[in-house]
């Protein structure tokens, strides 16, 4: 059985609106501990805002927070997986785009809608659990470990 999306995706997703500032985004994943925000813009998902992005785009350029509008530097366009996409394909996906996160939507009627969203931090907290799941297949199976090409420890 392989894992896919929604089984490893935070399903609680914080959206900022495009016309908020750059000190109210610093603001909101400060106060939720969150490292990035979905933005949106009338209900349309736009872009995506990293802290990299108010680093990068507003603090080391001078800039002044309370007046940088979030549309304005916000990483874009925004690349999605659904729910029920591999969750082999989605890391190869963060690996080739050279991203991070990737929101989940699934189609809901005649819109897409936002569902959840998926980090490499995610997949890395899923290793261990992986590791002692192959550790107790192995035991259960009666397996000789020394006839196994792989190295657990």
């Amino acid at each position: 059985m392989s894992l896919s999306v929604q089984d490893v995706m935070v399903r609680q997703v914080l959206t900022i609106d495009a016309t908020q500032n750059a000190k109210n985004a610093a603001r909101l994943m400060s106060k939720f501990g969150v490292s990035s925000l979905i933005v949106s813009s009338d209900d349309d998902i736009v872009g995506i805002l990293t802290e990299r992005d108010i680093l990068v785009r507003v603090v080391s350029s001078g800039q002044d927070p309370e007046k940088v509008i979030i549309g304005e530097i916000m990483s874009e366009p925004i690349i999605v997986v659904k729910p029920e996409t591999p969750l082999d394909e989605a890391i190869k996906i963060m690996f080739r785009e050279r991203i991070k996160k990737l929101p989940v939507m699934c189609r809901e009627e005649e819109r897409m809608k936002l569902v959840g969203i998926i980090s490499i931090t995610d997949v890395a907290r899923l290793q261990p659990r992986l590791i002692e799941d192959m550790k107790t297949l192995i035991d259960h199976a009666g397996m000789d470990p020394t006839e196994i090409d792989f190295y657990i420890r």
